[in-house]
């Protein structure tokens, strides 16, 4: 075939085929990729605008579109971090002056060591409430991630069940993070105390994570001990609270909703279910040492959960 025969033939075919290979229908693997990424024009019309800005609010993710939460009474739902069926009473008849008594050597170094972490601040806080609590929550709130976590690898690595203990874990993980966002509603930390935020829970994670892999049992005994003093703090700050020394300010909305308070709670409704969590934990990790110190896995106990 001669080269003119040939581009002729060429061209002939192009004039078929574009027709196919740009249209809608052909297209249509191209252009899904494009789309799939971003809402359809239809929903980006009925998209809300943002207030006061230009920008689109962005409704669904991947075409999946959250469902609407409404309180009881059918008011919207406010909180994104937590769902109302998250919420709960907490059952603040706690004896607040339990202790685990150490009597073993592991048990006298568990509780010196709490002993040793505690004095420095106290020293530093003294009776500033707001900012010891802010720093307190951050720390607590590590526990129960490091335990959930390296229970979960180890079920996977077994392929054994965990008697629910991941996930009380890690529920009491989440509490004291709930803690936490209730005391920046309170309060608003300085740069410092921020900067001792960052240092304390880098040491004290790192720290409890090597602890938890060498002794759970340990580890545990040591939460335990920490959440006496948990319970111990607020107790103080209760009691300045009903002396007058600190202002019973009104409860901030997400603690009202969170551990559904009534609306005129005050601060010292919301320390008080505070310390009735603090005392739940307190228990729950004394309870995990003693399943292991006396030779069983936590599998063989089920673990409180439900509690939050």
């Amino acid at each position: 075939m001669s080269h003119n025969g040939a581009v002729k033939l060429s061209g002939t075919l192009l004039r078929q085929l574009r027709p196919r290979i740009f249209s809608v229908s052909s297209s249509y693997g191209i252009r899904h990729w494009s789309t799939a990424a971003s809402p359809p024009a239809s929903e980006e019309k009925k998209a809300p605008q943002a207030a006061g800005e230009g920008k689109v609010v962005i409704s669904s993710y991947w075409g999946v579109t959250p469902a609407r939460v409404s309180k009881a009474d059918g008011s919207p739902w406010r909180w994104n971090c937590f769902r109302p069926w998250e919420t709960y009473t907490a059952d603040v008849s706690i004896d607040v002056k339990k202790h685990h008594v150490a009597s073993t050597f592991m048990d006298k170094f568990a509780y010196w060591t709490v002993q040793t972490l505690k004095y420095p601040t106290y020293l530093f806080f003294q009776r500033r409430h707001m900012c010891h609590a802010l720093l307190l929550e951050t720390v607590a709130a590590v526990p129960g991630m490091v335990g959930g976590m390296l229970l979960h690898c180890k079920s996977l690595r077994r392929f054994e069940q965990s008697g629910g203990w991941i996930k009380a874990l890690l529920e009491e993980a989440e509490n004291e993070r709930m803690h936490l966002m209730t005391f920046i509603e309170l309060s608003k930390p300085q740069w410092y105390e921020r900067a001792l935020v960052f240092a304390v829970q880098g040491l004290f994670f790192n720290a409890y994570f090597f602890t938890y892999l060498a002794s759970p049992k340990l580890a545990h005994r040591i939460t335990g001990y920490l959440e006496e003093e948990a319970v111990n703090s607020y107790t103080e700050f209760l009691n300045d609270i009903e002396n007058g020394k600190f202002e019973n300010s009104p409860a901030p909305a997400i603690a009202i909703d969170y551990w559904r308070l009534p609306p005129d709670a005050r601060l010292k409704d919301v320390i008080t279910v505070i310390r009735a969590d603090e005392a739940h934990h307190r228990d729950l990790n004394h309870f995990a040492s003693d399943i292991q110190c006396q030779g069983h896995e936590l599998k063989e106990y089920p673990a409180p959960i439900g509690y939050h």
